[in-house]
Order: structure tokens, then sequence, then C-alpha cells
């Protein structure tokens, strides 16, 4: 039997694990599929066909408001995107975004608002708070994954659906949501909103940030040795198994920063969006993250053009709904023509691997 030797500066006994050739973009052909379904519904249903798809190609990129706006959304995309790349990358799918999103805006917004003290200090406490609520949301589901043996992809989204309607419920109950006709919690101070960079658009420094976080993610999962055990787990659990490495710690790490991520995303909205956490301002946020880890191939730097070009086909989409006198909102089919492409040939695929699996079990 061949021994494998440790690669220089691993000190992990282990060959390092190496990145396949163009792994990124592994469904390419989803994004495509939004926009042909985005031609589709503008032939059939645009008052001016051809000046709708003029519109669906060009029009974003010659409005500050709108690329502003597109680019605030791939900043999103991109810190949610890599968390529910971590998770994937170390062996389990993430389905608590919505939640995790939710709670990291609640939290450092109630923090902004409720503390006072130097504008500074007061930002941190919240910025750490909300990560951390998030995180907590994520480890429940590693912890009953360690514990009781169940699937995070399950537990994620049974917390996630159970915490919504809670956080939902402690905004309904504060004492200052009347002011918000009890739908969302008051605005935060002057002093803690993000400042715009591309006025009249939303787009903050965020985007800088996110940038910086699928470069720093990328550089930890395949140039560092944590990095190779996390990948590791992914596509060789037994293996994993067998080299010594602790599957609690791989599974409460990856799911821990995944939420984090999650939440600092929400905590961004708040502090450079929407300035309050309002019901259902994540609405969307996890499960298009979910899709960009999923057309990424879970690389952190291909992360970083998918969420500019889905953020590009909603933002457009949801342009040309608005100028073209659409009763519907078009982005929204988009996003589910887009996760449709992605599960149906996933599920095929998994479906195919059980049932030769059984095959060669019978024999």
């Amino acid at each position: 039997m061949k021994h494998l030797h440790a690669a220089p500066g691993t000190g992990d006994g282990t060959r390092p694990l190496r990145r396949k050739t163009g792994s990124g973009w592994k469904n390419i052909y989803a994004p495509l599929a939004g926009i042909a379904a985005s031609v589709l519904l503008i032939l059939g249903f645009a008052q001016h066909p051809a000046a709708a798809l003029a519109s669906l190609f060009t029009d974003t990129f010659t409005s500050a408001y709108y690329f502003g706006n597109m680019l605030n959304t791939a900043a999103f995309f991109m810190i949610a995107g890599t968390g529910a790349a971590l998770a994937i990358q170390g062996g389990n799918m993430n389905l608590g975004g919505e939640g995790q999103v939710y709670i990291g805006g609640f939290a450092g917004c109630t923090v902004l608002n409720a503390l006072h003290a130097p504008a500074p200090l007061v930002f941190c406490a919240a910025l750490v708070l909300a990560c951390a609520s998030g995180a907590a949301m994520a480890l429940v589901s590693a912890l009953l994954r360690e514990l009781r043996g169940a699937r995070v992809l399950l537990t994620s989204f049974l917390v996630s659906a159970a915490a919504i309607p809670l956080i939902d419920g402690l905004i309904t109950s504060s004492r200052h949501s009347a002011d918000t006709n009890m739908l969302a919690l008051p605005y935060i101070a002057q002093q803690y909103r993000l400042p715009q960079i591309l006025p009249p658009s939303p787009l903050s420094p965020s985007i800088f940030l996110a940038v910086a976080i699928c470069i720093a993610a990328w550089h930890v999962l395949y140039r560092t040795a944590a990095g190779r055990r996390i990948r590791l787990w992914g596509a060789a659990p037994q293996f994993a198994r067998y080299c010594g490495y602790p599957a609690a710690e791989n599974t409460c790490g990856t799911a821990a920063a995944s939420g984090a991520l999650h939440a600092l995303t929400g905590f961004l909205a708040v502090c450079g969006t929407f300035y309050t956490c309002h019901k259902g301002f994540y609405t969307n946020m996890g499960w298009n993250a979910l899709n960009v880890a999923l057309i990424a191939a879970s690389d952190p730097l291909a992360v970083i053009p998918t969420s500019v070009m889905l953020a590009w086909i909603f933002t457009s989409a949801s342009r040309v709904s608005l100028t073209q006198g659409f009763s519907f909102d078009i982005a929204g089919i988009v996003q589910g023509v887009i996760l449709f492409s992605i599960a149906v040939p996933a599920a095929a695929r998994t479906l195919a691997a059980q049932t030769q699996k059984d095959r060669e079990a019978a024999r």
C-alpha cells in the first residue's frame, strides 16, 4: 500500500486536494435559463416587446440608480453566497439562510436602537451580536447533526421556518413599532447608516467588503490546511474520518461560519439599504445565495461574477416589470426558474446514484 506523504507546510499527512480545472460555474445553464424565461415573458406579455428586450439588456447599465442597486444586490449575494458555499464545501447544505439573514438584521437593528454609547462601540457591538445570532441559529442544526444524526439540510430549514414568525412577533410587540404600523423596528440613527457611494442608489462600501470576504474564503479553502480538511469532509467524508479529522469540528465550524455570513448580510442590509428591520426584508436572500453557491460550484472566487450576473438578471427583470406595465413581477418567476433548473438535474443525479447503489447491493 502506498503511503501518503505530507505536502510542504500542511503537516496533516495528506496530499493537498487540487482544484478541478473549470470547476467554477458548474450550473451556468441555470442563469441562462433565467434569461430565456425573461425573454419569453417579455415577448408574451410586454406592451412593447422590442423596447422591453432592449431595456432588459442595456438600461440597467445606463442608470446610476439601477446600476448601483444591481451592485448592492450583488454584494448581498456574495456574502451570503460565500456562507452557503462554505457549508457545501464542508459536506452540508444550509437551507436556513432566510432566517439567518433575518435574525442578523433584527439583532443588529435592536442593538443600534437600544444602546447609548459612542457610535463606533455601538456599531461594533451590533455587528458582533448580529453575526453571533446567525452563527447560533446555524449551530442548532450542527449540534442536531452530531448528537442525533439529523441532516443539516432538513433541520436548518426547519429552524429558520420556526424563527421567522418568532422574529415577526418580536417586531410587532416592540413598544416602538406602532410608529411603523407594527411592521418594522424604528429607523436607526444617521450615524449608523453606511454612506452611499453612487447616489441615488443604495450602493455602499459593503461591495468592497463582499469582494474581500470572497477572496479570503477562497484563500482559506484552497491555501490552508484547515481548508483542505473542510474540502475533504465535503468530497470524501469516509476518508476524512479515516484520517482522524474530527467530524464535530468540521460540522460546527462550517455551520457557524455560514450562519454568521448570512447574518452579516442582514446586518449590512439594515445599515446600508433599509435603515430598519422590517418584516420580509430577507425574502429570497437566502435562496438566491444558495443559487449563487450552486452555480459557482461552491468556489468563493466564482461567487463574485455569479453574484453580479444574477443581480443583473433580477434587477433588469424588475425594471422591465415596472416600466412595461406587467401585472406580475418577472423577477420572482425568473428566481423560480433558476432554482428549478438547478434542483431538478441535481435530484436526477442523486436518484440515479441511489439507484446504482441499490443495484450493486442487490447483486
